[in-house]
């Protein structure tokens, strides 16, 4: 298209030159260029893909409540396999066999490699400084400190982005924009891992997370958020399924189901995976409980 524009455009600017002076030719020029510069930036940022999971930002007091996705009753949509690995680690897997792994810490479940890692850095349970050479895309969710760091990444049929969030220790500010919520946009599925969740979101985190169909959530009550405010904020997401991960043990499990209410259907799945699709989803907010391929903790935070 840009090439079409000059071919055209330079046919234009030489019947200028005939009929008019050199001055008026020097500012079609100018022109030419600029319109060319701007042809090209609307190329560029159309070859983004666009996310289909982002909500109009809300700028009331409130925070939004977001609403999980429709589909009709005859779609049919491809399966994402999500496997609970250890600690706050997922093994997501899409349709076209990309594989990602959150919160890596060095280990990402059995398989083969993922091709993208994310990471946070409020524990060394949460990151590497040494990740396999042989993973494609390492994404840290932290930059210079307190300046945060913006990922958006496509891989075949998975676009990863994320939104940055504060470390708090004892209740104070340790780093602002030192941790980061990831958004996995695969098969129509919005899902979201929370990371290390220390505060409240919000309603400019709502706006930028969007849509979420899969809520990734800490539940340990003590390092991350509250009990309760992780049972808020899952309210205030209405996900139509919602994984906890980063319990230390099953009493703190327990406490996030107790605290959770009737509002969410509670299933243990009994194995270490699930598969989901938009046309498989409960119908209402359900916690699916999984059991870590390796173990609950990888310690205390």
């Amino acid at each position: 298209m840009p090439h079409a524009l000059y071919s055209r455009s330079f046919r234009t600017l030489a019947v200028i030159c005939r009929a008019f002076p050199l001055l008026l030719a020097l500012t079609a020029i100018t022109a030419l260029l600029a319109l060319g510069s701007k042809v090209y930036a609307q190329s560029g940022n159309a070859a983004r893909k666009p996310s289909t999971c982002l909500a109009i930002a809300n700028r009331g007091s409130e925070p939004p409540v977001m609403n999980a996705a429709f589909v009709p009753a005859q779609a049919r949509m491809p399966a994402v396999n999500i496997r609970y690995v250890t600690h706050s680690t997922f093994r997501i897997e899409s349709p076209g066999g990309v594989i990602a792994a959150t919160d890596y810490a060095g280990r990402a479940g059995t398989g083969r490699l993922p091709d993208i890692v994310t990471m946070n850095h409020a524990h060394g349970t949460h990151y590497t400084n040494a990740p396999d050479q042989g993973i494609a895309h390492v994404l840290p969710g932290w930059g210079e400190f307190g300046e945060g760091i913006d990922h958006w990444l496509e891989v075949d049929d998975l676009l990863v982005r994320n939104v940055s969030t504060d470390i708090y220790r004892g209740g104070v500010l340790i780093e602002s924009n030192g941790n980061s919520i990831f958004v996995f946009e695969v098969a129509g599925l919005c899902i979201g891992h929370m990371g290390h969740l220390h505060h409240t979101l919000t309603p400019e985190h709502f706006a930028e997370i969007g849509r979420l169909d899969v809520l990734m959530l800490p539940v340990d009550g003590s390092v991350t958020m509250s009990v309760e405010g992780m049972s808020d904020l899952a309210r205030q997401f209405r996900s139509s399924v919602i994984l906890p991960m980063h319990w230390f043990s099953s009493f703190s499990l327990q406490r996030f189901l107790d605290q959770i209410g009737t509002a969410f259907e509670i299933r243990v799945a009994g194995g270490s995976d699930i598969d989901l699709s938009l046309d498989s989803l409960p119908q209402s907010p359900t916690v699916v409980v999984l059991n870590p391929e390796f173990g609950t903790s990888m310690g205390f935070d």
